[in-house]
């Protein structure tokens, strides 16, 4: 794949609170050669895995509360910065990032790994993308947690609290992800915060970030429409694994009516766990998150 594409320097990365992870990289995907992907891989090799996956403008860094969690339970988490994130590679140009550019490369990256069992764990982005991997290969999928996201297709109207943020983000193409961050989750330290900024050195590294709020669609005939209209199809007649959902109750995009209605989509999804202080970025809630999920799926 023939694609310019910026580095962040691990020097950007020395300091990271909460998160003593080490880093791996896969570098040769298929359909995506010369791109180097980074993901998180921690917890037993064997076993069952948590693909925890991320979205706008976040990284694996999201999923520090989380990992030890799902790792004590015997989870191997694998957690990968899209593209354009984190310490994966970032295409310098915006058009790159597509519905069907992420989608793929998370594919191919759970080809590679040839990841079972597979606990989906999924939020904003990682969801409007993640919700569409199951249906096809349902085999390697035994387990559902979802936090506030939707399926991307197009019902005729988009949410105020979204088009508010969109435009928002179109004119802030340098935004300071660890300050937007901290306002949804006030508890955040300055070093936390300053953790979300490390991947991007300057605006030149945000060409996703700028990207992302513009590929939800707005015609059904906008990529990943269809796709996402199959995957609610079957999310809500073919799925057999267990699933659960943790609701941000103050997230302005998001909402709890919202969420519900996503979860009358997905088959056997019990009564949602709603802590109403958080926002958005529901992970930043994981210690409240990850056991109330075991327990739902232990029963």
């Amino acid at each position: 794949m023939d694609i310019t594409a910026l580095r962040t320097p691990e020097t950007r990365f020395a300091t990271l609170p909460g998160f003593p992870f080490e880093p791996h990289y896969v570098s040769e995907l298929p359909g995506y050669e010369g791109l180097r992907m980074h993901f998180v891989d921690e917890g037993p090799r064997h076993g069952p895995v948590a693909l925890c996956l991320h979205g706008q403008p976040t990284w694996s860094y999201l999923y520090r509360r989380m990992i030890p969690l799902l790792t004590a339970a015997g989870y191997r988490v694998v957690a990968p910065d899209l593209f354009g994130f984190g310490r994966s590679d970032k295409p310098a140009e915006g058009p790159t990032y597509t519905f069907n550019f992420h989608r793929g490369s998370l594919q191919a990256l759970v080809d590679e790994l040839d990841l079972k069992d597979i606990l989906l764990v999924v939020q904003d982005w990682g969801g409007l993308l993640g919700l569409t991997l199951p249906m096809d290969d349902a085999a390697r999928y035994s387990k559902l947690l979802v936090m506030n996201t939707a399926f991307a297709t197009f019902d005729g109207t988009l949410p105020p609290g979204f088009l508010a943020w969109r435009a928002w983000s179109n004119a802030n193409p340098d935004m300071a992800i660890g300050k937007l961050i901290r306002r949804g989750a006030t508890h955040l330290t300055d070093a936390e915060a300053a953790a979300y900024d490390a991947p991007f050195p300057s605006v030149h590294y945000k060409a996703g970030v700028q990207r992302f709020p513009n590929l939800v669609p707005e015609a059904a005939s906008a990529e990943g429409v269809a796709l996402s209209v199959q995957a609610r199809e079957w999310w809500q007649t073919k799925w057999r694994g267990k699933s659960f959902m943790a609701i941000g109750g103050a997230d302005p995009v998001f909402d709890e009516a919202g969420m519900r209605a996503l979860a009358a989509h997905i088959k056997g999804c019990p009564a949602p766990l709603v802590i109403p202080e958080a926002g958005h970025f529901v992970q930043e809630w994981g210690e409240r998150v990850v056991p109330a999920a075991l327990a739902s799926f232990a029963k």
